[in-house]
């Protein structure tokens, strides 16, 4: 077969999965179609995908059920991918990481930190499985891409994770290399699909059901229209903790939903991580995606979490401006905004990630894993009632 046609058929296979994926995805409801009020313009999409070139892929793995069996199961887990550039392009962007509490692991933000650069994709997937993970970005990098200006093979892969162990066999290593390699070969540039998918696919969030949610922010003209778009994986929080458009919901929906609150006993205490992911149009330098990084922590103090103790809440932040400002010897010429103009899109994401981690909740599933205990599904009817008793209901 000649090179041409096999690009084609690799073309139309990934267009056919991101069908596929979008028709699965949108009959699920998000927050906004069951009334939950939210300040602030989206995007098209509302999601982090409204960036122009930005793409999310997700591997997502479901199996067995019944008692534990390490290295046979139930598995619930996966990975997802964001590609701040595509899958086609080794440029660099511009980023910014910050951690809120550090009981988590994100590989390769040194590097950030230093450099100002995040060169790659930005991963997600379970604890266990961070090692796999990075390896399966470089052999996917070094399969796909060339040397780098010095000829010599280097790379630094940012992977993020948060626990599942609650629902997956998760010291049964079931993330493989070719997961990695499935969830970047298929991320595509529409929508987002949310919930139990990727490397969310086993997590609990206030005791309900958690994993993948994603917003978007689109600015006014006045502030410059940019785009500012976020995803998380949630995986946090006491149910007493859970406030949704201000409202105590977790205080509420406190009746028993089918099995013992708490489900597990260490979730008796504040547990749990969230992994963010910010990313925008706007032309911002490493210092200021800094800052826009650690503003995702209001967005998610919004939502009732206090970063306690126990939990990981680590954020990365990264620009699709100034391309071609990596890899090239001599000066290079960038454009910035001047500080003073950063509030709008401070404002955005918080606003995004207030948003996308409520878009996770609503879109998650009751699922059933080990020794058959179940994590319900925050109920979208009783979140309605709760809303509409504080008059906080849209519709």
């Amino acid at each position: 077969m000649a090179k041409s046609a096999r690009l084609l058929l690799a073309a139309c296979v990934i267009l056919l999965q991101a069908l596929v994926a979008s028709a699965q995805s949108s009959p699920k409801p998000r927050a906004r179609d069951l009334g939950v009020p939210f300040d602030g313009t989206t995007g098209p999409l509302n999601a982090i995908t409204d960036i122009k070139g930005v793409e999310v892929g997700h591997t997502t793995l479901i199996s067995g059920d019944g008692p534990l069996k390490v290295g046979v199961g139930p598995v619930r887990t996966g990975v997802t991918a964001v590609l701040p550039r595509g899958k086609n392009s080794n440029d660099a962007v511009f980023a910014g990481q910050f951690t809120l509490n550090g009981n988590g692991e994100m590989t390769g933000i040194h590097w950030v930190e230093e450099s100002g650069f995040l060169s790659g994709p930005v991963m997600i997937t379970n604890t266990h499985s961070i090692g796999v993970v990075h390896d399966g970005v470089i052999a996917w990098q070094v399969k796909r891409g060339v040397p780098d200006q010095e000829e010599y093979w280097w790379s630094l892969p940012v992977v993020a994770e948060t626990w599942d162990g609650d629902l997956n066999d998760i010291n049964g290593f079931h993330v493989k290399t070719d997961d990695v390699f499935h969830a970047l070969n298929t991320a595509y540039s529409g929508p987002v699909e949310e919930g139990n998918v990727g490397g969310g696919t086993g997590m609990i969030c206030n005791e309900f059901k958690g994993g993948i949610g994603t917003s978007s922010r689109v600015l006014d003209a006045k502030a410059g229209g940019y785009t500012v778009g976020v995803l998380v994986q949630c995986n946090y929080g006491r149910r007493d903790q859970l406030r949704i458009a201000g409202v105590p919901v977790g205080r509420e929906i406190s009746e028993n939903t089918g099995t013992e609150i708490p489900l597990f006993p260490h979730r008796q205490e504040e547990v749990g991580s969230i992994i963010i992911v910010v990313a925008t149009d706007a032309p911002l330098l490493p210092t200021q995606l800094k800052r826009l990084a650690r503003r995702a922590a209001l967005g998610l103090g919004r939502d009732g979490s206090y970063a306690s103790n126990g939990s990981g809440d680590l954020f990365i932040a990264f620009s699709t401006a100034n391309p071609g400002s990596d890899g090239k010897h001599g000066p290079h010429s960038v454009t910035m905004l001047d500080n003073e103009d950063l509030s709008p899109i401070f404002l955005a994401t918080v606003q995004a990630t207030e948003e996308a981690i409520v878009n996770a909740m609503i879109a998650a599933e009751t699922m059933t894993s080990i020794d058959n205990h179940t994590v319900y599904a925050l109920p979208h009817d009783r979140l309605r009632e709760v809303l509409k008793k504080y008059n906080r209901l849209t519709k």
